[in-house]
Parts: structure tokens; C-alpha cells; sequence
């Protein structure tokens, strides 16, 4: 029998209750992209004492494979005293990997802003941090919703290499669910559709979050 329904309805629950791990483990690990991706960007415009090395720090993230960046974390940080479990080590990993992305797409956006807008605030006697608080971002984020809304669906995408470090994430539980009943197309295929499910759901919700902004920002 190529598909076994009873089987199927078997593991549903306990692959849902791992997609609730794979869903924690993308929002905080896009939680902390999004933050610190805005970090990073704006510290590349504070001049070249911070450019550079924040520049060469993104280079260095975004030019290394994300599985290797979770074993570091996970596997050699504890041989400089620095211990982390496997579920936290994979959302530093993802959030970082994923921030470097998100900072381009923040200056992308910063410096989409006329330069006008900068001299006014300067003539108005506008701290930095009020410029951009009030003035800069207001304007700079709603247009590049939809660009981070692709790396959180990228970033859902990417989960199942927790399975690497043992975090029974969604890919985690199926492959394990196959090797003790020897029956892989149910789970795997299972996986497969609540990962479209979940990353169409995303989507719809991006837009509907870049909606609310544009309709926002309009007035």
C-alpha cells in the first residue's frame, strides 16, 4: 500500500504539535532578524569607524553556509565557555543568518529617503536617534515589507536544518517517525503540506501587514 490513511491520521497529531516548534523557532529566529537587522544598518551609517567592521561581519554571515554558522554556535562556542541548547543555538543562528539580509534590505530603504529629508531635520536641530525614529524609518520600512516578508518565508524554509543539533522540529519528527515504522511517504509528505500551509499563510498575512502600513502611512 503506497498510503496508509489509518498511519497518516496516526502521526498527524505529533507532527502538529512539531510544527508548533518549527513555528516558535521562525518567529523568534525573524523576531531577532528583524531587530538587529535594523541594528546593523543603521551602524553602517554612523561613518567608517563602524561601517567597516559591521560590513565585514555581513560579508562574512551571509558568505557562509547557515548549517555551518549552527554548528558553531551550537558546537564551539561551548569551547570558549559559552553553552546554549540546541533549540536556542538554532534561533541565534537563523536570527543572525537572516539579520544580515534584513540590514540590506533596511539600508536599501534608509537610503531611499531624499537627502532633504536629513537636512531638514538637521536645520530643525533633530537628534539622530528622533530623525530616525520620527522622520526616517516612518517612511524607509513600509516600502520594504514585502522584501522581508520573502525572508520570512525563506526563513520557515530553512527550520529543518535544526534536525542537524536534535531539535525535533517538523522535518526532525517525521524522519524519525519513518525510521521506526519504515514508511517515509506519509511524513515526509505530511511535512511537505504543512510547510506550504504555513508559508502561504505567511504570505497572506505580510500583505495584509503591508496593507495596514501603506493605508497608514497614506493619511
Amino acid at each position: 500500500m503506497i498510503w496508509d490513511w489509518d498511519y497518516t491520521l496516526q502521526i498527524l497529531p505529533d507532527l502538529l504539535a512539531a510544527a508548533v516548534i518549527t513555528i516558535e523557532a521562525t518567529l523568534l529566529g525573524f523576531a531577532l532578524a528583524a531587530v538587529l537587522g535594523l541594528v546593523l544598518a543603521i551602524l553602517r551609517m554612523l561613518g567608517p569607524a563602524l561601517s567597516g567592521p559591521v560590513s565585514v561581519f555581513i560579508e562574512v554571515v551571509r558568505s557562509t553556509p547557515l548549517l555551518i554558522q549552527i554548528f558553531f554556535i551550537y558546537f564551539v562556542l561551548p569551547k570558549f565557555g559559552v553553552t546554549i541548547d540546541a533549540f536556542t543555538a538554532g534561533v541565534l543562528a537563523l536570527g543572525i543568518h537572516y539579520a544580515t539580509y534584513c540590514s540590506e534590505v533596511y539600508r536599501a530603504g534608509i537610503e531611499s529617503i531624499s537627502r532633504g529629508q536629513w537636512e531638514a531635520s538637521i536645520a530643525l536641530n533633530l537628534g539622530l536617534a528622533t530623525t530616525l525614529k520620527d522622520v526616517i524609518l516612518p517612511q524607509a520600512i513600509p516600502p520594504v515589507v514585502p522584501a522581508l516578508g520573502n525572508y520570512l518565508v525563506a526563513l520557515f524554509k530553512e527550520t529543518p536544518l535544526l534536525s542537524a543539533i536534535a531539535v525535533l522540529e517538523l522535518m526532525q519528527t517525521a524522519k524519525i517517525m519513518g525510521s521506526e515504522n519504515f514508511r517515509y511517504t506519509e511524513p515526509i509528505t505530511l511535512v511537505g503540506v504543512l510547510f506550504l500551509i504555513m508559508s502561504l499563510v505567511s504570505a497572506a498575512l505580510i500583505r495584509q501587514v503591508e496593507r495596514l502600513l501603506n493605508r497608514r502611512y497614506a493619511r
